[in-house]
């Protein structure tokens, strides 16, 4: 057994060598959710407020707060959009939830929502140079439900103190509701990570294993398991991207969507699930052993795993097929069973398996690219902008069956996306400040540098500890403790 170090390398090879595949996956979870839940508490939590500006002196403190300031707010008074360079607004995001389904865990109350914000948060200053505030509201009505239009007022009082939201791990449909209000109502850019940001980067993983299957998007057929915020979004922009409708076919809980789904049809609050089922499976088709009969691609983004997909389900499948088991924090197959059972390539959610196709990739990348240009929204093009950098990005440094997209400690992958992201904005016709795809490409990676090099000084100065490396022994004795009982 290898020892465990702070960097967590090779995960998989911590455990004792007589483990089956099956129980390394396993283990690999427990894991890392034991981990996660003793270092936070360590840490109290993983994100922090810190100066910009220096202190030179007791005069500065009249420069940075009053009398000084008065002439920044009322610059800003005169004109809103100095906000946007006269403060952090500019460089700063909303992360909004009412945590009503986080990740696998479904409703987890408000406040239970914080450690997926904060996460947010994290990633978006370490790897996009965002600052990032986590909000976390109830959305509760008098009767006891969640009510979308109070999310909504929420985020537009709240919209003029940030350069764009994130909207996280709301519960469908009330994520459509809040979305689709948001882009049209607010000044900013509004952006729901688990639907558009899954979308992005599910789209890039999918056009690079095509590549490599040497399939055609417009060709292949494409089976969607779950039909959440996210599989119905990955859906529009595969085909506003060139896919064909005809060819899909979508699951959710009660079987397939198609044209004669009255129930979807009558309750209007699913509309974006009723365009699946007029866009998608002329045929009516209803089973999955039909759909998935010589079907090029699977994703499924539907209930946490292992055993949701069906090995038996994946030998049906054509010739060199695509599998993507996105649900966290299980995959619905785990990667060794969907390549036992004929699948060419495998992706999942998870960085701990190859072929990580998660967000983390893209909203950094794509809300930097939003805030440099000062946008007003971030559109469909955008989106599809972001997945094809990615894609791009990945090609030209090489792609093979268990690579097919960026990983996040690819540094430049970020500044090259957010460049990208800008330019798509300022075609789009909602970029507040234009500038050349070298300009917003130079300033985001200066910003990202400069986020990494202060957590690096942090640490190496003693500011930002080390975890024990009791907690990691501890972890992985309670790991094997609980695969081996």
């Amino acid at each position: 057994m290898n020892k465990v170090t702070p960097k967590l390398e090779n995960l998989g090879e911590i455990f004792p060598d007589n483990w089956s595949e099956e129980q390394k996956a396993k283990g690999k979870t427990i894991f890392l959710k034991y981990l996660s839940e003793k270092a936070h508490k360590f840490y109290g939590g993983k994100v922090q407020i810190a100066p910009k500006a220096p202190v030179l002196g007791f005069n500065w403190f009249n420069v940075w707060y009053t009398p000084g300031v008065s002439k920044v707010s009322t610059t800003i008074r005169d004109n809103n959009d100095a906000s946007f360079e006269l403060s952090n607004r500019g460089n700063l995001v909303a992360v909004v939830s009412d945590s009503t389904r986080v990740l696998g865990d479904g409703d987890c109350t408000p406040p239970g929502g914080l450690g997926v914000m904060e996460g947010k948060a994290f990633l978006m200053k370490y790897l996009g140079g965002i600052d990032a505030v986590a909000l976390c509201v109830d959305s509760k009505g008098k009767d006891g439900k969640n009510d979308p239009e109070k999310i909504i007022e929420f985020v537009k009082m709240c919209q003029h103190s940030f350069g764009a939201v994130n909207l996280e791990d709301i519960s469908q449909p009330n994520c459509y509701r809040v979305l689709d209000a948001l882009r049209e109502e607010c000044t900013i850019p509004v952006w729901h990570d688990d639907a558009q940001g899954t979308a992005c980067v599910t789209l890039a993983g999918l056009l690079n294993a095509l590549k490599l299957a040497n399939k055609k998007l417009s060709d292949v057929r494409i089976v969607f398991f779950g039909a959440g915020a996210s599989n119905t979004t990955i859906a529009r922009l595969i085909i506003t991207d060139g896919g064909d409708p005809k060819k899909m076919v979508m699951f959710d809980s009660k079987g397939t969507l198609h044209r004669k789904r009255e129930d979807i049809k009558a309750d209007k609050r699913f509309y974006r699930k009723w365009e699946i089922c007029e866009q998608t499976n002329p045929n009516c088709i209803k089973t999955m052993e039909e759909a998935i009969k010589d079907a090029d691609v699977l994703i499924s983004l539907s209930t946490p795993g292992p055993d949701t997909i069906k090995q038996d389900w994946v030998k049906l499948m054509a010739n060199k097929s695509v599998v993507f088991a996105c649900a966290n924090p299980v995959p619905e197959i785990y990667p060794y069973a969907a390549k036992e059972a004929g699948a060419y390539i495998v992706a999942t959610g998870r960085g701990d398996f190859p072929n990580q196709v998660n967000n983390s990739i893209g909203f950094p990348g794509i809300l930097k690219g939003a805030l440099l240009v000062q946008a007003s929204k971030i559109t469909d093009n955008m989106a599809i902008a972001a997945a094809h950098s990615l894609a791009n990005y990945a090609e030209k440094r090489g792609i093979n069956v268990e690579n097919i997209v960026p990983t996040m400690d690819e540094a430049d992958v970020f500044p090259v996306e957010a460049a990208d992201v800008a330019t798509q904005a300022i075609k789009d016709g909602v970029a507040r400040k234009p500038m050349s795809w070298e300009d917003a490409y130079n300033a985001a990676k200066k910003d990202i540098e400069y986020s990494r090099s202060m957590a690096q000084s942090l640490h190496d100065n003693g500011f930002i500890a080390d975890p024990p490396s009791e907690m990691l022994d501890e972890a992985l004795q309670w790991t094997i403790s609980q695969i081996e009982k």
